[in-house]
């Protein structure tokens, strides 16, 4: 499966905001969209992911104090990528390599949408059952 067959399905909406957004409302974005992450973007290009767990990280680090400043001081300026055409085993793995949770889609150097680690599990959960499905029916003779 590539990963603009999961686009075609979820749908390839994408949260994003300015380098400049407050660290306290892209909280509020993550909580009142009940998403793991931001994409941070300047003049149309990503300039990086924010994830609930940078926040996190900061508040243990600095304190509350960290909310007051702007998403630019907390998130990953170097994004991975992947784009429309890659496998989402590709994307499992640069997932588990990279140990992050979610993957910005580009395509042509425009957002194309976001792959997260759910979108990656439900796919495998649907090709472990298409497997079992097929053992079942190989063993049955159909």
């Amino acid at each position: 499966m590539l990963v603009s067959d999961i686009l075609k399905s979820k749908g390839s909406a994408v949260v994003t905001a300015p380098p400049s957004m407050p660290v306290a409302d892209a909280a509020r974005l993550l909580a009142e969209k009940r998403i793991g992450s931001i994409l941070i973007l300047e003049r149309n290009k990503v300039a990086g992911i924010l994830s609930e767990r940078d926040i996190v990280r900061a508040l243990a680090n600095e304190g509350a104090g960290c909310l007051d400043g702007p998403v630019s001081r907390l998130m990953t300026a170097k994004v991975v990528t992947c784009t429309p055409a890659q496998t989402i085993a590709d994307v499992m793995q640069m997932m588990t390599t990279g140990r992050f949770r979610h993957v910005p889609v580009v395509d042509n150097g425009k957002v194309a949408g976001m792959i997260s680690i759910g979108d990656v599990v439900k796919w495998r959960l649907e090709e472990a059952q298409e497997e079992v499905r097929q053992m079942a029916a190989y063993v049955a003779g159909t």
